[in-house]
């Protein structure tokens, strides 16, 4: 099942500019060995977002082989600085040497350890988080993101839709993904619900829910402040 009609997302990706070579080379490399990098569709996204927050400090969660942060290396102002957390043992080399072959091994930290203990020990805040590992541990991830990214910051979570999976009920779901696809319904729910958070779910790639940070202040206990102005 796909999110949206495959013809469309074809028309759009066609208007694309596309990445540097490099990029596109390091894509195709990806592709041919069956390493999962973020759809055309996303990148796209990912530079608009980058341009509109113009990010001093990336934090990403989920490296590969660094292919998304090398494309947000390339469209972050200059200066920005990225960390990335990988704990997969045989990516993490192949990722380094990408920075290393590409130039942005100074401008890209890799913490080679689990997210959920990396993310414990990262103190400051960040500007831009993208979430991109493991959908089954989001929701674990999410206080220490939270922590992190700054008031006015945004908070990028790739494939929370799952190639549109996330419509059905989990018994029309393979029983292996079951446990995903309840995780990743709990983590939607706790974007668009969370105070501090104002969250789009957008149908872009396998599905992209883009947040805010606000401060409580502002929004009291969820509410706007034309709401709170009103009584309402």
């Amino acid at each position: 099942m796909r999110i949206t009609d495959e013809r469309l997302t074809a028309f759009i990706n066609s208007l694309d500019t596309g990445n540097p070579a490099y990029l596109n080379e390091l894509e195709k490399e990806a592709r041919e060995t069956n390493v999962p990098i973020i759809r055309t569709e996303t990148q796209s996204l990912l530079r608009t977002l980058i341009a509109v927050n113009r990010p001093e400090r990336i934090l990403e969660v989920g490296t590969a082989v660094g292919f998304s942060a090398l494309c947000m290396s390339e469209y972050a102002p200059e200066g920005c600085q990225i960390t990335t957390i990988e704990k997969y043992e045989k990516r993490i080399p192949v990722a380094l040497e990408n920075f290393r072959r590409f130039g942005k091994n100074g401008c890209i930290q890799l913490l080679a350890e689990d997210a959920a203990v990396a993310l414990k020990k990262l103190k400051g805040s960040y500007d831009f988080i993208f979430m991109d590992a493991a959908k089954g541990q989001y929701m674990n991830f999410l206080p220490d993101v939270l922590r992190l990214l700054r008031t006015g910051g945004l908070m990028v979570s790739d494939n929370v839709l799952q190639d549109g999976d996330i419509l059905e009920s989990r018994y029309a779901v393979t029983r292996r993904d079951r446990t995903i696809h309840a995780r990743m319904r709990e983590y939607l729910y706790e974007l668009k619900h969370n105070p501090l958070l104002v969250t789009s779910v957008l149908p872009v790639g396998d599905g992209v829910a883009v947040s805010v940070k606000v401060s409580p202040d502002e929004v009291g206990a969820g509410k706007r402040p034309d709401q709170e102005e009103n009584g309402k």
